[in-house]
């Protein structure tokens, strides 16, 4: 056995997970990142890499229970639950759909803004020198309608966005078109948020900043940790082959976090949901912003290796396999929204997000547990919500006030 003696370790290599060690490591603490496989490698990279501080929306809306019978019986629909999973899935959809109030999204909101707010600033400071600082470009976010009728522009959201300081703006399908050439003729109006931003390639981003991290003296360990165990003068955290000690944990392993806090008392309504992405590698098209298919709920933008179109939500467990017939709908999704573009060379992924009920995360001390923090449960904003969580989380590893109120963050809220 080996034992290893950082000042924190993080467990789980997402781009929470590495954000947050990369930000201790600029502050002088030793951090050792412990993540069960390549770090980012997951959700982090295989989502649609918009970086909006002004996705501020929570899954659960006002009215939003109305299209579920639709989406469900739909194979191809944005959502599906596996029949077996049902039971278990049960519980958790309640609380979801009583989020969908216009009380509890504003509330949502207000916390979701203060993590996305300065997200683009965040992820300029990390890449500044590193040579990669092209991978962000400026971008909108524009959410495409086939029936124009379904474009409000003073829908509860957009008054959200706008109340925050969003330019909120409505096109009509010739405008679109001059926006975005590639997108079908079948889309007849569009919501355009202008001030965001996105990678050209996420997985790249993460792996710019674990170079970074190791860079700094960073140690990552390729281990899955398989118990946190608290001690009199901190944690030890096991792996299958080690034993490694900290003072302090920062617990950002995903969907999988919860699966280490079981076994100390701490129960959560955290939920695996299952994204895919398809990428188009020589589409002959090209996108100038990142546009969300408002019918299918997915969101399509151009990168580096190709045209990615990520998105959809499964609930299967968090160990199920992934269902092909998904992958191959959003193919079929993604060739509808461009039309003209080259579907010879394709490829897939399939991960799972950690989503809570009120979509957001866990942020903060792990009340009854000395020197553990929590940093997981990000749903589909966690590659928006990474710099400003590392931020956060590195601030209370120091002891230091991170200056806003994480009380919307708690483990103990639901």
């Amino acid at each position: 056995m080996m034992t290893r003696n950082p000042q924190v370790i993080v467990v789980g290599g997402g781009i929470i997970g590495i954000c947050s060690a990369l930000t201790l490591m600029e502050r002088g603490v030793q951090v050792t990142l412990i993540e069960r496989d390549i770090p980012a490698q997951g959700a982090s990279m295989g989502n649609a890499g918009v970086i909006s501080p002004y996705s501020i929306i929570p899954q659960s809306v006002p009215g939003l229970w109305k299209n579920i019978p639709r989406w469900l019986l739909n194979p191809h629909g944005p959502v599906s639950v596996r029949l077996g999973y049902l039971p278990s899935f049960l519980p958790w959809a309640i609380k979801f759909l009583r989020q969908g109030t216009a009380a509890k999204v504003q509330a949502a909101a207000d916390a979701m803004y203060m993590l996305n707010h300065d997200n683009i600033q965040l992820y300029q400071r990390h890449l500044a020198g590193t040579g990669f600082e092209n991978l962000i470009q400026d971008s909108c976010y524009v959410y495409a309608f086939r029936d124009e009728v379904r474009a409000n522009l003073n829908s509860l959201d957009n008054d959200i966005r706008r109340a925050f300081g969003a330019n909120v703006h409505q096109l009509t399908a010739n405008e679109l078109n001059r926006l975005e050439p590639a997108l079908s003729l079948d889309f007849k109006s569009a919501i355009v948020v202008e001030g965001q931003a996105r990678a050209r390639s996420p997985g790249k981003i993460c792996a710019v900043l674990t170079e970074k991290f190791n860079a700094l003296g960073g140690v990552v360990v390729q281990q899955r940790a398989t118990a946190l165990i608290p001690q009199s003068d901190g944690w030890c955290v096991k792996t299958k082959s080690d034993i490694f000690h900290a003072p302090q944990i920062i617990l950002a392993a995903g969907a999988w976090s919860l699966q280490l806090l079981e076994p100390l008392g701490i129960q959560a309504p955290l939920e695996a949901e299952r994204g895919y992405h398809v990428v188009f590698k020589n589409p002959g098209v090209e996108l100038n912003n990142s546009v969300m298919d408002m019918d299918m709920k997915f969101v399509a933008s151009s990168m580096d290796m190709g045209l990615r179109g990520a998105g959809t939500a499964e609930y299967s467990g968090l160990n199920h396999p992934h269902n092909p017939k998904r992958l191959a709908a959003l193919e079929q999704a993604a060739l509808r929204l461009c039309p003209d573009m080259l579907g010879t060379e394709v490829e897939t992924w399939s991960g799972v997000r950690p989503s809570f009920p009120d979509s957001l995360p866990v942020i903060g001390h792990i009340p009854g547990y000395t020197g553990l923090i929590g940093a997981f449960g990000h749903s589909h904003w966690g590659f928006m919500m990474g710099p400003k969580t590392g931020q956060i989380v590195a601030d209370l590893a120091l002891g230091r006030s991170p200056n806003l109120d994480l009380a919307p963050y708690s483990i103990n809220r639901f």
